[in-house]
């Protein structure tokens, strides 16, 4: 018998990570780390449940959750085999309801609410085969992973065939990377110092002085054989952007992240060419909100990493389809973590990055932030720097009931 969604359900969930700054920095001073937090009920037998969120950092969680209960009736009754039999056309049908798109063809609050939704299937999904997220991607053919994805707006960038060859010509080899994943990890980095840990980042743009200040101090502690990243979290223009960049140069910065309004493709463009006689990388895309956008920064050259969000991006599907334009550009792909959810969402992409598209771990890492994780059933698991592959069937994204009592926004112990 088909599973069938008998009910969707979503929940204003914030943590009051405000009381103490967690996660501030130069544009966000005050974040309170939200989902909107979606259960897709069914009447499976085996009491299947499909979880998924979308991250928000506290004032504007509510327009999501209006959102996602927007999308609610494009989802109710439908089987979950109808969809798996062909998931690019599910996706194309929760993203292309006509008047929907009216006001979010693909970008802002919609498509937020549409990966909350999207991955709640996805996990559902997982689920119903036994299998981790990653390693039901990992399993499908390319034929099957190519069907999941729209191509449509980025065939000048990358078509159907040449995505199937990306994907083909590491097919033989993938048993030996799976293993060394389960046996290793996927190498992250954090804004400590720790044992295992080999890359850090910190927080710039508030105070130009200060942040010389304080990159002196963080080269001094690390040593010189360690990766520094800096994130300036859009606080620049193009020009101070350059400016300030060449200064904290002498602190061999690896890459400086969000350097200006993530809407400035060509904005980018310009400081990736400045700073490449400095040695310093330009990453952004946590706040790139399709594979249109990606696509523009791909080709303009303008990225020298590929930051995907896992819940800004329109669910799994449109992230296959960022992965692979970053494959065929050459550029390597380290996910925005952190937050609510997210390190426990991108541990499954980049493994079955690493496993299924790029066959490298050179230039790839995943943030990691140690906080919120004890709010999760399955949550991340670190070994000497690493994430160590999740076993548990589903995408790791569902939360322990009682944590969503307490949370709920506003009627939740924590808020009372």
């Amino acid at each position: 018998m088909p599973t069938r969604i008998t009910g969707v359900q979503v929940r204003d969930i914030r943590f009051p990570t405000s009381r103490e700054l967690q996660g501030s920095d130069a544009m966000n001073a005050d974040p309170d780390y939200s989902a909107a937090y979606v259960v897709l009920t069914t009447d499976s037998a085996r009491g299947l449940e499909g979880h998924g969120l979308t991250f928000t950092i506290g004032r504007g969680n509510e327009v999501c959750v209006a959102a996602v209960n927007a999308i609610k009736p494009l989802v109710l009754g439908r089987s979950l085999e109808g969809w798996t039999a062909n998931m690019g056309l599910f996706w194309r049908e929760i993203t292309g309801d006509s008047q929907l798109r009216w006001i979010g063809p693909e970008k802002g609050a919609i498509h937020m609410a549409t990966a909350a939704v999207v991955n709640a299937v996805w996990d559902l999904y997982a689920k119903a085969e036994g299998k981790p997220l990653w390693k039901l991607l990992a399993d499908m053919t390319p034929a099957q992973l190519v069907a999941c994805i729209d191509f449509r707006y980025i065939t000048d960038a990358l078509t159907p065939d040449e995505a199937r060859a990306i994907l083909e010509r590491n097919q033989s080899t993938k048993a030996a990377r799976e293993a060394e994943m389960m046996r290793d990890g996927y190498p992250a980095c954090r804004e400590g110092l720790a044992a295992g840990w080999s890359h850090f980042k910190m927080k710039v743009g508030r105070d130009i002085a200060d942040d010389v200040r304080r990159a002196g101090v963080i080269r001094a502690e690390i040593g010189p054989g360690r990766k520094l990243m800096m994130d300036a979290n859009q606080c620049w223009d193009v020009g101070t952007a350059i400016e300030n960049m060449k200064r904290l140069a002498r602190f061999e910065p690896w890459w400086i992240e969000e350097p200006t309004s993530p809407d400035d493709v060509l904005g980018h463009a310009a400081i990736a060419r400045a700073l490449e006689p400095l040695g310093i990388g330009v990453a952004t895309g946590e706040h790139c909100q399709n594979r249109v956008i990606f696509k523009q920064l791909l080709q303009a050259r303008a990225i020298n990493f590929c930051q995907i969000d896992s819940c800004r991006l329109g669910g799994v599907n449109e992230v296959l389809a960022v992965y692979l334009l970053a494959r065929k550009f050459g550029v390597p792909v380290c996910p925005h973590a952190g937050g609510v959810g997210l390190c426990e969402y991108v541990q499954h992409l980049s493994i079955w990055d690493y496993i299924a598209v790029s066959a490298s771990l050179e230039d790839r890492i995943i943030e990691y932030v140690d906080h919120l994780h004890e709010h999760f059933v399955d949550p991340v698991r670190m070994r000497n720097g690493r994430y160590m592959p999740p076993t548990a069937p589903g995408y790791s994204i569902t939360m322990k009931a009682e944590s969503l009592d307490e949370y709920e926004y506003p009627g939740g112990k924590a808020w009372r």
